[in-house]
């Protein structure tokens, strides 16, 4: 068991000793009820208690009540958060990653040294990460402390800093020396550009990367020095805390690449101090555009021949405020894209936000016309959205159409225009109010249409009438009911709660040989897959470091929100935080059956706890009826053609969408047939 480095000061929640003891929190809320010597709190609030972690630690060794199993960090992470301060944890996090990378500890010359119980607890991290996965350790710490702070740390979703980095290298004609990102966040943007120019080249790719936030860019070392993508000694990164736009650490950067999700819709950004500045080549931004300061700044900084990758909400490209310098950008040639992603690409979710494609002012591509043109990508209807992944984004779409456009193979949603067309009393630059709204619906795709509308509504027929001959049947007395915690301690099912994946060692795209498939969520259609390597897969089942599914185990996502239940029958794939997995015993539980019932509305709305939408099922207090194995397996077949049925349906409805929305351009055109 890993010894507690603080006193009886650090502090765990209900929920926390839930996690180090490998339970649910309804199990460790029964214990504090049964058990006379269970720890008292030591502090938080009556619905909120904190209870010292020594005493429960040696309570739970007492009672022969810890989980051998569990991830030992589950034990270390309380005693990270009873610091107090969100700067010291990550700060501490980015020393341990920059020992566990074999660099330097060399960190800004204004952090105070860390005291004895930082140092205590960094020296039980890094003897902990001794017997196992370095990069695992230090990114499962990261991601808990990102998961903490969430309110106050916004972060960009891998899959698009993937996207971003995979646009600059199509757009750039030369070698990679030096990528930038001046809003680097937590650094998932240079991790993305690491993984695509740094790996063996020689030499290496220079980082450059500055934030507000000084606990932000030392994690941000600290990830591109675990990932391997920088020299032992960092020399080749450069990492500054401060004010980006008002004091700009890397004024001479000429980089060649630079990508930026940059904040916005900030008002105190430095107007009235930089009225003057050199950066505002196109026109000084407005005190309401602080998005276009940041535009002009990555310009300033790209080398001749350099592409900037910006991610920017949609108003930026409309509102009349910003007309004179997007017309100024324009004239120049420096914006070269506009693409328009899906709601859910990126905080804030519930918004399309925009890429913005820019080039140094006078380069130009070997084979680019002499004419100023843009070129507008409307990605933004690419994902079908379910109503079980409100926020789901269909990435290989996404990537491939957009990639397909810049490349030149594809003019799906997109058009190229002459700059001269844009200069008008607007300077409105939203793809979709420029890209022919019938442009993909033609006479033969409208009959694919309707041949998938027909094959749909067959199967949905088929299944339709195999379950309408069901009828409730009449019982006298009720069934009785068995809970999942139950049938746990019976030994009918064994359940493994889902943990954090390396995202360092995490690819997207399509599977390669070797490789296990992730899920960070419930599986569903039209979601992105990506993997693991099969040996750190292998490895982290062994040292328990990752939960692994085999075939017929029932998987379950627990957050409120997203609440699905699946058989497993892809096996094996790596399961997330968020999801549990239930393992049955054959000759006792149908895996169907218990699918089926754990799925069901009324018995979810019971087992949750409705305190928010970010609230967990509890998995034990869900029930099913006590029916033989025979009667189990009848009714898990019912189950299964259920399946078919919502299968159906869910198909159908997606292309009658599609029919219902090309009929509707094609009607506003004026190019449907006349009767």
């Amino acid at each position: 068991m890993a010894t507690s480095t603080g006193a009886a000061r650090v502090g765990v929640t209900l929920a926390e000793i839930a996690r180090i003891a490998g339970v649910g929190r309804a199990a460790v809320s029964n214990w504090r009820r049964r058990y006379d010597n269970f720890p008292s709190p030591i502090g938080g609030t009556d619905s909120s208690p904190q209870f010292s972690l020594p005493e429960v630690e040696d309570w739970l060794e007492r009672e022969n009540k810890l989980n051998n199993k569990v991830n030992p960090l589950d034990r270390l992470w309380p005693e990270y958060e009873s610091l107090g301060d969100r700067e010291t944890t990550g700060l501490l996090i980015a020393r341990v990653g920059l020992r566990l990378s074999g660099g330097q500890e060399v960190m800004a010359k204004h952090d105070p040294a860390i005291d004895r119980r930082q140092a205590q607890l960094m020296k039980s991290t890094l003897e902990l990460a001794s017997n196992g996965d370095r990069q695992t350790v230090f990114q499962s710490l990261l991601e808990r402390w990102l998961r903490t702070h969430v309110r106050q740390v916004t972060t960009t979703p891998p899959q698009l800093a993937d996207l971003m980095a995979h646009v600059a290298a199509i757009l750039h004609p030369g070698e990679v020396r030096s990528v930038l990102d001046p809003a680097c966040g937590a650094g998932t943007l240079l991790l993305a550009a690491g993984r695509r120019w740094s790996t063996g080249q020689r030499p290496f790719v220079r980082f450059l990367c500055q934030d507000v936030d000084q606990a932000l860019t030392e994690l941000t070392r600290a990830r591109l020095a675990i990932g391997g993508f920088s020299e032992a000694d960092l020399s080749n990164v450069s990492s500054v805390a401060d004010d980006t736009l008002r004091a700009d650490a890397h004024p001479d950067a000429q980089a060649d690449v630079v990508l930026c999700d940059p904040p916005s819709n900030e008002r105190d950004w430095g107007h009235a101090e930089l009225a003057t500045d050199a950066r505002w080549v196109y026109g000084q931004p407005p005190r309401t555009e602080p998005e276009l300061a940041w535009v002009q700044h990555a310009v300033a900084a790209l080398a001749p021949e350099g592409i900037a990758v910006l991610v920017l909400p949609p108003a930026v490209a409309a509102r009349r405020a910003g007309r004179r310098i997007r017309a100024g950008l324009l004239r120049a040639g420096v914006l070269r894209a506009v693409i328009a992603l899906p709601p859910g690409a990126a905080p804030p979710y519930g918004v399309g936000l925009h890429l913005w494609v820019l080039r140094a002012e006078g380069a130009t591509r070997q084979g680019e016309s002499s004419q100023n043109e843009i070129m507008l990508v409307d990605a933004a209807h690419d994902t079908p959205l379910t109503p079980v992944e409100r926020n789901g984004i269909d990435w290989p779409t996404v990537t491939t159409h957009v990639l397909d456009v810049l490349s030149g193979s594809s003019t799906l949603a997109s058009i190229s225009l002459p700059t001269v067309d844009l200069l008008d009393d607007q300077v409105d630059l939203t793809p979709a109010r420029h890209i022919p709204r019938t442009q993909a619906a033609t006479a033969t795709d409208l009959q694919s249409l309707w041949a998938r509308f027909d094959t749909h509504a067959r199967d949905m027929q088929h299944a339709a009438a195999v379950l309408s001959d069901l009828a409730p049947g009449n019982h006298e007395g009720s069934v009785s009911l068995i809970g999942v915690g139950e049938l746990e301690r019976a030994g009918a099912l064994e359940i493994r709660s889902g943990q954090g994946v390396p995202e360092d060692l995490v690819r997207r795209g399509e599977r390669r040989a070797g490789e296990v498939r992730v899920l960070a969520s419930a599986p569903s259609p039209g979601r992105e897959p990506f993997w693991l390597p099969a040996s750190a897969v292998t490895a982290g089942e062994r040292d328990g470091s990752l939960t692994v599914s085999a075939t017929h185990d029932v998987i379950v996502s627990v957050l409120a929100r997203a609440f699905d239940v699946q058989v497993e029958s892809q096996a094996p794939s790596v399961l997330g935080p968020q999801l549990s997995t239930l393992r049955v015993n054959p000759a006792i539980l149908d895996p169907w059956f218990l699918a089926g019932c754990l799925r069901a509305p009324a018995n979810v709305q019971q087992a949750g706890t409705h305190a928010s939408t970010t609230s967990r099922i509890d998995v034990r207090r869900l029930q099913i009826p006590r029916l033989s194995l025979i009667d189990q397996q009848r009714y898990g077949e019912i189950y299964r053609r259920i399946l078919a049925f919502e299968s159906a349906m869910r198909d159908m409805r997606g292309v009658g969408a599609e029919l219902i929305q090309s009929l509707g351009d094609l009607l506003a055109a004026g190019q449907l047939p006349r009767s």
